[in-house]
């Protein structure tokens, strides 16, 4: 029989969700960043959102120093950043194409949308903290969504649109 946090992975895993990358800059002016696929809406007056970090990440540190950061919404053309900031790659920035924005923060190209944010609050919450920020300017394209289901990542059929 499955333990409990086994059964929580595969129903969670189950559970289809977008994929983002949240990018910052860390104290000594380098760009840092991390795969995520938990994040959602908070509220609209202000405009939050949230997302989560494990406190075991290598980044984690530095994630809790910052000020803003942005959330990378990934098309479904961009499976190959999704694995690069999910992974240990060295220098995550140099195999991605990436500009700093006119707020300061490192936003990666052509994503299907990106939430430049402060940080509004963090809130311990067991292994992870969850970061709550607020939505300071928001970009979007007309771009297919890249989806997480099942350990595996992917678009929506064309049927799905009809």
């Amino acid at each position: 029989m499955e333990n409990k946090i086994d059964q929580f992975r595969a129903a969670m895993g189950n559970y289809p969700t977008g994929v983002t990358v949240v990018t910052a800059y860390n104290r000594a002016g380098e760009p840092i960043g991390l795969t995520v696929n938990s994040f959602a809406s908070v509220s609209l007056e202000p405009t939050l959102i949230l997302w989560s970090i494990d406190k075991g990440v290598s980044s984690y540190n530095d994630f809790m120093e910052v000020d803003h950061f942005a959330v990378n919404i990934l098309a479904a053309d961009q499976g190959n950043i999704c694995k690069t900031f999910a992974g240990r790659v060295e220098d995550r920035f140099g195999q991605v194409e990436w500009e700093k924005s006119a707020l300061a923060l490192p936003v990666l190209h052509d994503t299907l949308a990106t939430l430049q944010c402060k940080v509004h609050n963090r809130v311990e919450a067991g292994d992870h903290t969850t970061m709550i920020g607020e939505v300071l300017d928001i970009t979007n394209r007309d771009k297919k969504p890249l989806l997480y289901h099942k350990r595996h990542f992917g678009e929506i059929p064309e049927t799905f649109y009809r």
